[in-house]
């Protein structure tokens, strides 16, 4: 089937949106061109001439020769309005924003059912690593048991700096956002926020899960320390903020988005900087391993050139898993193995523990290394708190465990209440 022609509108020109700009004027056997950009700022100076912008949504939405709509602008509630307007008014639409995806991908989902459109977001999860596609495609059949991987850029990049160069987790932060790894306001990478997004939309694709970030445990990577870092050195591991998705025994599904120690036999333990890397292992194929860039200008713009390429070809996903497993649903029945540090030792809930098995007693440093259930994680904040940090041991999660809730004696001769 040949390529029809793509007439696209653009929103948004930043970072993005000016590398599918060049990227597009560097694909000439590609039959897209973009007809219209619309941009928030007409008065802020850009690379190429003003007849090309508008700040009217309209001149795109309404503009019946536009087939295409490629959205990518910061503003998630903005994204919503656009990106639902062009579904309903029969326009493919192919969009980078994962916090919109991940809080309305119950309408979206239903208004392309209903409109009859393709809705493409590659770049929404992982930039460069084609892990959509391969999700909804290549493993449409084979089961799932896990995926696993490094899903945020910015983060990776932070926790490189602070292994390979002993940067304090600000000054890591700083050049994160120099060389524009990181935003201005870097709270949606560093909180875990952007991760929980794009494992929220991976799961839907790996498993048949609608779910929120709300729906499951995650945290960022705000109150890592160096002392941490120099545990995990002396531990011979590395710290990755690790996105996890696991089928259980009883058939039900673990999923986080948690700070991690790796070991150097871990694919992921040489994913550096601003790379992502997922891991996938299902019934038949055992395991795969991507790996990309997950930031910057031309590796997300390929995701989106991507997108648009397939739309010339009429796809669309199909959401398989979604329609046919319908059984599958998320749980907190579970326990996982798990690093805590704190600078006050009075910070860390003792009682919520099924077993301790190091505690360490350091100046303006304590740590320990202990069992606790998912549903206490999931229900409480105090492991979230400033001065607290929580990083899961390798191989973190236990489905069942036989160890006694260690006694207040036990604690006392340890010297820790």
């Amino acid at each position: 089937m040949a390529n029809k022609q793509l007439n696209i509108g653009l929103f948004g020109f930043g970072v993005v949106g000016k590398g599918l700009y060049d990227v597009l004027h560097s694909t000439p056997t590609l039959q897209a061109s973009i007809k219209k950009i619309v941009i928030k700022d007409a008065n802020k100076k850009r690379s190429i001439a003003a007849e090309n912008f508008s700040t009217n949504p309209l001149h795109i939405l309404e503009d019946e020769s536009i087939n295409v709509v490629v959205e990518l602008i910061n503003d998630p509630d903005a994204a919503y309005d656009i990106v639902k307007t062009a579904l309903q008014k029969g326009k493919s639409v192919v969009s980078a924003n994962k916090k919109m995806i991940a809080e309305h991908f119950e309408e979206l989902l239903q208004l392309q059912e209903e409109n009859n459109v393709a809705f493409l977001y590659e770049a929404a999860c992982c930039a460069s690593m084609p892990i959509v596609r391969n999700l909804e495609e290549y493993y449409d059949n084979d089961l799932l048991k896990s995926i696993r991987g490094i899903i945020n850029g910015s983060t990776n990049f932070i926790l490189t700096k602070i292994f390979e160069e002993q940067l304090e987790f600000k000054a890591a932060l700083t050049l994160a956002q120099q060389l524009g790894f990181a935003e201005t306001n870097p709270k949606l990478d560093i909180g875990g926020f952007d991760a929980a997004n794009k494992l929220s939309i991976l799961l839907a694709h790996s498993f048949g899960v609608i779910a929120k970030p709300g729906d499951f445990i995650f945290n960022g990577i705000e109150n890592i320390s160096l002392p941490d870092a120099n545990v995990a050195k002396e531990k011979k591991y590395s710290i990755k903020l690790v996105a996890n998705a696991k089928r259980l025994a009883n058939g039900k599904l673990s999923a986080f988005v948690l700070p991690q120690f790796v070991t150097a036999q871990d694919d992921l333990y040489h994913v550096q900087n601003e790379f992502n890397a997922l891991t996938t292992e299902s019934t038949f194929a055992d395991e795969h391993f991507f790996k990309g860039k997950g930031a910057g200008a031309f590796p997300t713009a390929s995701a989106v050139l991507s997108d648009i390429s397939a739309l010339g070809y009429n796809y669309k996903y199909e959401y398989k898993k979604i329609h046919h497993q319908t059984d599958t649903e998320l749980s907190n029945d579970y326990y996982l193995k798990v690093f805590i540090s704190t600078d006050e030792i009075n910070k860390i809930n003792k009682d919520e523990f099924e077993w301790i098995e190091e505690w360490h007693n350091e100046l303006k440093h304590s740590w320990l290394i202990a069992v606790i259930h998912a549903e206490k994680l999931f229900n409480s904040d105090w492991w979230k708190q400033h001065g607290v940090s929580l990083v899961l041991c390798p191989n973190a999660v236990i489905e069942t465990v036989e160890y006694k809730k260690i006694s207040r004696r036990s604690l006392e001769l340890a010297g820790v209440v």
